[in-house]
């Protein structure tokens, strides 16, 4: 593990343990048969990325191990992949929901790339993650890759439709996204190793959150990261570049959790994992995304309503 991430893994460990003093209210633990007090070392605390979608995810995975009798509680919004999988590889957290290909380049440290293929890049993360003691369940068809992104007033002026045709404009154009986008090789690395761009300038904002949005909204960046699921690409009437060379790698959903976790629970947690999988659309998580991020809705309270409306819930799981 680079020293960096070792650092960053310690400072989370306290932000986990002040956290863990809290837990038990509302808005961090799904409801279920013990508490993370209760339950003691034997807690499995599902953590989530920094931007609403992996929170809703979060609660929704939570959600169904909860109906079904596990002790989880969820701590969300904890930071980038830089700070969650080395958490997860330590076992500060015991699961999380992440995405196959971003998954895939980070664990492997670039030395597996992956590819549009959804079945080979999930096969590929599968034997890395395990040799690293984390199983991963079964991913879900619900995919979210990044999106290079512009107003539609960007898009006709400098007659965009793909991210190729960025190459002349992207010069006198500011890139935002997240702060980790100038170090990713699906981010601003990629886009120049693939596409040759060199903006003039990066603004490090959020990731794919509202910082980023209203920045572009108001001409402070020219070009976002944002990601595909976001319902906010339809409403606000953006444009999402066509990826022309295929920078973009299959991003399916997948829990991924401590092995020792697995074993300890057995055959039935991953049960529950692939049941919720087995339901999520990349239609779905955009709808439901569009509730959390344009109707204000809680995250938590979203995933419930989902939950309970595909059978998953309390009072339908058996």
């Amino acid at each position: 593990m680079p020293r960096r991430s070792v650092i960053a893994a310690a400072g989370l460990a306290l932000a986990i343990a002040c956290t863990a003093c809290t837990t038990g209210s509302a808005g961090q633990s799904p409801p279920g048969p013990a508490s993370a007090g209760e339950a003691g070392p034997a807690v499995i605390t599902v953590g989530s990325f920094d931007f609403p979608e992996s929170v809703l995810l979060a609660y929704v995975y939570a959600g169904a191990l909860s109906a079904r009798g596990y002790p989880v509680r969820v701590l969300p919004d904890l930071g980038s992949r830089e700070l969650v999988e080395p958490a997860l590889m330590t076992g500060l957290v015991q699961l999380v929901p992440e995405y196959t290909g971003s998954a895939l380049e980070f664990v492997s440290l670039g030395q597996a790339h992956a590819t549009a293929s959804a079945a080979a890049t999930a096969a590929a993360l599968a034997r890395w993650m395990a040799a690293r003691g984390i199983v991963t369940a079964r991913p879900a068809a619900a995919q979210d890759a990044n999106a290079i992104v512009v107003t539609a007033a960007t898009a006709a002026r400098y007659r965009l439709r793909t991210i190729s045709d960025l190459a002349r404009p992207a010069s006198g154009l500011v890139f935002g996204g997240p702060p980790e986008c100038a170090e990713r090789q699906d981010c601003l690395l990629g886009l120049r190793r693939a596409y040759g761009l060199r903006f003039r300038a990066f603004a490090a904002l959020d990731a794919g959150g509202p910082l980023t949005r209203q920045a572009l909204d108001s001409g402070d960046i020219g070009v976002a990261l944002l990601f595909t699921t976001d319902p906010a690409i339809q409403a606000d009437h953006l444009v999402e570049l066509a990826d022309s060379r295929g920078l973009q790698p299959a991003e399916n959903v997948i829990p991924v959790l401590r092995r020792a976790t697995a074993d300890r629970y057995g055959a039935g947690l991953l049960a529950a994992l692939d049941a919720v999988s087995a339901r999520l659309s990349t239609a779905a998580l955009t709808a439901l995304n569009a509730q959390v991020e344009l109707n204000g809705r809680d995250p938590r309270a979203v995933a419930e309503r989902w939950l309970h409306d595909q059978g998953l819930s309390p009072s339908e799981a058996s």
